[in-house]
């Protein structure tokens, strides 16, 4: 039998030969990865999906940093280590990880294997398992960005769009823990998981207008921008002079910046670094009971293309996860 912490020569991954629509997605076989430097090699179990895979494969998102094809997708992973940068480095091969690769400037993690930075990876949550954990890294550390940019903090009044989403419902966690007052908009078969995740009031965006709902708010979380009903221009007359709107959705409202500044309101976007020492203290948050994941489905690595046709509907409460393999 092989050792399970043996790399092979070739591994099975999903991979696009070209960018396209879902069903550019298929399986095949490609070369291991070789670590170089500080990083170290995971054996994926699991790996999550996030709306930046489905923009790449589009041919948006980082595809024109893609050098060479196929192409291997996917940023999220949980797994075991079975390959370390050196004897002493804290994570050694059998330790069960989890974390955020760097697609496309590595090989990702929709794949039997993955090399992540020494930097991006972190001991995988105990009271989770592999396809739990997937679902973490990236929304997660997005949210804490995101919240963190936003100031949270006891007394602060913050709306959060999109709450039962990928991000969102870290952001909602996030900033509860953080001790704000959080409104967060969603649907109406959503607006009970809202509240168990700690909003103070929730907006059923199909009832109402979140505008004629909150004014003077500190601080809004927009992961939709412009791309939907000019939610985020809404948004900047929801906010107190002086308040904030931090953006996540890449490219979904190029006016941000110049309509923020003519509403006296301050906005910026926000792109997530793979960051061990963040994920470090969202374990702690996630193994304390305080934060949970939520896992909307999961899909066979084979169904990839399926999974990506879903989350582009728009409609995912959490994370969709894909299984890579037993473990």
């Amino acid at each position: 039998m092989a050792d399970p912490l043996e790399i092979p020569t070739v591994m099975r991954a999903l991979v696009i030969d070209r960018t396209g629509e879902p069903a550019e997605l298929h399986l095949a076989e490609v070369p291991s990865p070789v670590a170089v430097v500080d990083e170290v090699v995971v054996r994926v179990v699991a790996a999550g999906i996030n709306p930046i895979d489905a923009k790449t494969r589009a041919g948006r998102g980082s595809s024109a940093a893609i050098s060479s094809w196929p192409a291997v997708l996917g940023n999220d992973f949980s797994g075991v280590v079975v390959k370390a940068p050196y004897e002493a480095f804290p994570l050694q091969p059998g330790d069960e990880v989890y974390g955020m690769g760097r697609v496309p400037r590595t090989t990702g993690s929709y794949a039997d294997y993955l090399p992540v930075s020494s930097l991006s990876v972190a001991r995988k949550p105990a009271n989770l398992t592999h396809i739990e954990a997937a679902a973490v890294p990236l929304a997660a550390m997005t949210a804490w960005g995101m919240v963190q940019l936003a100031g949270a903090a006891p007394g602060q009044r913050m709306l959060v769009h999109a709450g039962s989403g990928g991000v969102g419902h870290f952001a909602v966690q996030f900033a509860h823990v953080a001790g704000a007052h959080v409104t967060a908009t969603g649907s109406t078969r959503n607006l009970e998981f809202l509240r168990e995740l700690g909003a103070d009031a929730v907006i059923d965006y199909t009832r109402a207008r979140f505008e004629d709902e909150v004014s003077g708010l500190d601080a809004v979380i927009d992961l939709i921008g412009n791309v939907h009903d000019d939610t985020g221009t809404r948004s900047l007359g929801v906010v107190r002079p002086g308040g904030i709107l931090v953006n996540a959705p890449t490219g979904s409202w190029p006016t941000m910046m110049e309509e923020a500044v003519a509403a006296g309101i301050r906005a910026t976007g926000y792109k997530v670094p793979g960051d061990a020492r963040v994920l470090d203290q969202i374990t702690a948050l996630i193994e304390d009971g305080r934060v949970r994941v939520h896992v909307d489905r999961v899909f066979d690595l084979a169904e990839g293309a399926e999974a990506h046709r879903l989350l582009e509907e728009g409609h995912t409460r959490g994370k969709i996860v894909l299984r890579v393999a037993e473990g």
